[in-house]
């Protein structure tokens, strides 16, 4: 099982934990079974970047990036060094300690 804690840049929004979060599950289907608000414009086949996140602590906890991902993440708002997309972060068999800064998803941009 894993914990993960969400963070986010949209001012108000305040961190929250999830506990026991099971393997076999992305990042982004646990956060949205979780009530955490992330967009999914593709329904997570990764073919588009909304759910861009910036993986801050656990990556070792999920596969490596694949070129495919790469390439839509070249194409998101502010990607970082850190940035994965949510749908393609499954957590492996094991456990750990995964943390993610969701952005700011209020801003209107064009893509």
């Amino acid at each position: 099982m894993y914990t993960i804690k969400f963070k986010f840049e949209q001012k108000g929004l305040e961190p929250v934990t999830i506990e026991n979060a099971q393997p076999g599950y992305s990042i982004l289907e646990i956060a949205l079974e979780n009530n955490i608000e992330l967009h999914h414009n593709c329904g997570m086949v990764c073919a588009c970047s909304t759910c861009h996140l910036y993986l801050e602590k656990g990556e070792e906890f999920v596969p490596e990036i694949s070129d495919k991902e790469e390439d839509f993440i070249d194409r998101a708002r502010n990607p970082k060094l850190n940035s994965r997309l949510g749908c393609q972060c499954i957590l492996e068999d094991g456990s750990g300690s995964v943390e993610v800064t969701i952005p700011d998803q209020s801003v209107i941009h064009g893509d």
